[in-house]
């Protein structure tokens, strides 16, 4: 296996956007010839944990996998997972386009390297769809449609199916892109495995992987209002600024961008607050200074899909 994770677009830099059979099957060649079975490490085997051996039962039933892989928590588990019982039968695949984080990009990239994952990166092109971009209450269906209709090609070469990481905690939750992953026929091992957010990071931490403690990091268009224009400026703004706000010392944090990416909603842990009003100033320098025209402090601190409120006032 190469010591660094080929990227599709290295690899096809003149044949634009990657997506077409002919541009990945040359990517993905070096990848799957030939197809080892390399046993699994014997640190799974010491484990003997019920949760993990769901888990492993779950991809040993697959004859390869193409695993969405953005490196949070729930992706990096399946992804090591997968490789370490189908050797290079296992890819991980990150999407890459506006919505993601540079920073995400980086750790993903990362963890590939230090657990010798076969990873490649493919572009995706929902910035260029009219339903994504309208950012409808559906925008994540047009997303994941685009990311399938992306790594489809490469798992077809594989013979593969693809595999999401959601876990069980994010069936009750609005996520129309698992209507997109049904339409497509893609599987979710960890949730056919049983495996709640707690197991992941729990099994993740026995497993002495980095990301077990990572905080939840969605794409960036999840911070921007229903109803509110995608736009690649638009996520630029709110990447600086919550990039800007780390530096300060708030590792968990949500710059929301409301009245057209004018306005940032910053949202911080409830325990934060009192700092975060220490530093008003330079928080407030640093919104305005990621291009946000006002800055806000949501006294409710922060909490995972906080937008989600706006839904019932969305045209039906």
């Amino acid at each position: 296996m190469a010591d660094r994770p080929a990227s599709v677009e290295e690899e096809t830099a003149d044949a634009g956007r990657v997506g077409a059979a002919d541009a990945v099957s040359d990517a993905v060649n070096p990848l799957l010839d030939p197809l080892d079975d390399r046993p699994l490490d014997p640190v799974l085997d010491r484990l003997l944990d019920p949760v993990l051996d769901r888990l492993l039962d779950r991809l040993r039933r697959e004859d390869a996998v193409v695993v969405a892989y953005s490196g949070g928590a729930d992706s990096a588990l399946l992804a090591f997972a997968a490789a370490r019982v189908l050797g290079r039968r296992a890819l991980a695949v990150t999407a890459v386009s506006p919505s993601l984080a540079a920073s995400e990009r980086a750790a993903a990239r990362d963890f590939a390297r230090a657990h010798g994952l076969a990873h490649i990166e493919v572009c995706t092109d929902e910035a260029d769809r009219p339903e994504y971009a309208a950012n409808g209450a559906d925008r994540c269906y047009h997303c994941k449609s685009a990311l399938f209709d992306a790594v489809t090609p490469l798992a077809a070469a594989m013979g593969a199916r693809i595999a999401l990481g959601t876990n069980l905690d994010d069936l009750g939750d609005h996520r129309p892109g698992q209507r997109a992953a049904a339409e497509r026929g893609a599987i979710a091992p960890l949730v056919e495995a049983g495996l709640t957010k707690a197991d992941v990071r729990a099994v993740s931490r026995a497993l002495g992987l980095v990301t077990a403690d990572k905080p939840a990091a969605p794409c960036l268009a999840s911070r921007v209002s229903y109803g509110d224009p995608v736009t690649p400026e638009v996520l630029r703004r709110i990447e600086t600024a919550e990039r800007a706000l780390r530096d300060l010392g708030f590792p968990v944090c949500r710059v929301r961008a409301h009245a057209g990416g004018t306005l940032a909603r910053v949202e911080v842990p409830g325990t934060e607050i009192p700092r975060a009003c220490e530093l008003r100033e330079r928080v407030d320098a640093a919104v305005r200074g990621a291009g946000f025209t006002f800055c806000s402090l949501d006294l409710s601190g922060f909490a995972s899909g906080r937008l989600n409120a706006l839904l019932p006032l969305l045209p039906s």
